[in-house]
């Protein structure tokens, strides 16, 4: 395997979610290239699935995408954090439901190119209704689909986010068995 080696990390911008650094690299040509990294502290999401089978979906606006996306409820790890009790937490704050059994799907880093980013996807059920409790500044509407319902937004585009695309087709493969 080639070699590389960090020879620098340079803090550029600390931000609430984010850090945002240039690192220097040392290639396996021996040239050097500077590369940009940015930090993430990891997520948790919940695929939470309805006694009737349908997919709890979050409908939100994005900020870097400018518009309003369909996806499943994530957020941000809290330090020290246990990625399932954000995953629960999430889910409680996002759709206001409480998942009875919670597993473990799957894990990914969203952009492996430029980030660390890692977030760990939950299978939530036995779901009961509780109250949505959302930040002052989040604005969420609750939908649900049927896995079928989901495959098809993402093969017709209507779903573009990583996170969801990868959840929805792993139940969904998972349940073809």
């Amino acid at each position: 395997m080639n070699e590389y080696k960090r020879l620098n990390r340079t803090l550029v911008s600390k931000g609430a979610i984010i850090d945002y650094y240039r690192d220097e690299i040392l290639v396996p040509n021996g040239h050097k290239g500077m590369w940009d990294h940015i930090e993430h502290k990891g997520a948790a999401a919940a695929l939470a699935v309805l006694d009737d089978g349908r997919i709890l979906m979050v409908r939100q606006y994005r900020n870097s995408i400018e518009r309003e996306t369909l996806e499943i409820p994530a957020g941000g790890l809290n330090t020290g954090e246990d990625p399932k009790d954000a995953a629960v937490r999430e889910l409680k704050e996002e759709t206001g439901y409480i998942a009875g059994h919670v597993e473990k799907l799957l894990s990914l880093y969203t952009t492996v190119a430029f980030s660390n980013e890692k977030i760990h996807i939950y299978l939530a059920t036995e779901l009961k209704r509780s109250v949505q409790n959302l930040d002052e500044d989040e604005f969420v509407d609750v939908e649900a689909y049927t896995p079928e319902q989901l495959v098809a937004f993402i093969r017709e585009g209507r779903i573009e986010d990583s996170k969801t695309i990868s959840a929805v087709m792993m139940y969904v493969n998972q349940n073809k068995e």
